[in-house]
């Protein structure tokens, strides 16, 4: 399986996220449910720190696609939902410390959603993904 990043010729480089990533060569596709910033025992980490949860729900991501086989290397698209992109922005660095942790410099085709809740009390962020897995 090879995967190649998609930048349309002129366009600026994207900073943290690929534009489009193409997938060649048999694989298998997961889809990983939306991961919040549950440890273990589906207790919520973190609680009122958008960095700690953007942390424990991307290891939670890299933690499915482990356990199916594969490796950060293989997501080919992420969607983060976040309840305050204002607590985003003010977290850039120390989320893009944790991103280098888990995930290296592989960079997905990604967007980022602001939404009004999400299900679970006290949840600030919820990832989910799709990885291609050889």
């Amino acid at each position: 399986m090879k995967l190649t990043l998609v930048e349309p010729d002129g366009w600026k480089a994207p900073k943290g996220y690929a534009n489009g990533v193409l997938v060649e060569g048999a694989s298998k596709l997961l889809h990983v449910a939306g991961q919040i910033a549950w440890d273990a025992n589906q207790q919520l980490v973190g609680r009122g720190d958008f960095a700690a949860q953007f942390e424990q729900a991307l290891a939670n991501v890299c933690a499915v696609v482990r356990a199916a086989g594969g490796e950060p290397a293989h997501l080919v698209k992420m969607t983060v939902y976040v309840v305050d992109k204002r607590a985003y922005l003010a977290a850039v660095k120390p989320c893009g410390d944790a991103w280098k942790r888990h995930v290296g410099r592989h960079w997905p085709a990604m967007a980022l959603v602001q939404v009004a809740d999400l299900l679970e009390d006290g949840a600030l962020v919820e990832i989910e993904a799709v990885a291609a897995l050889a």
